[in-house]
């Protein structure tokens, strides 16, 4: 079930990628899936993708 606030969205991962995460995750202290949420946003972020709040209008 996902958390208030947040949707949930089916995701197909290859298993050695799936294993990865997991192998990191856990030497972190994190969960699967807070570990995939933090390694999209440092993507975003690399990328110079700013998250917008949803409603918000981003002027597009």
């Amino acid at each position: 079930m996902a958390s208030p606030g947040k949707k949930a969205y089916p995701l197909r991962l290859p298993p050695e990628v799936l294993a990865a995460v997991e192998r990191l995750a856990a030497s972190e202290l994190r969960s699967t899936n807070a570990q995939l949420e933090m390694l999209l946003r440092e993507a975003l972020k690399t990328r110079g993708i700013r998250l917008t709040p949803p409603g918000a209008d981003d002027g597009h």
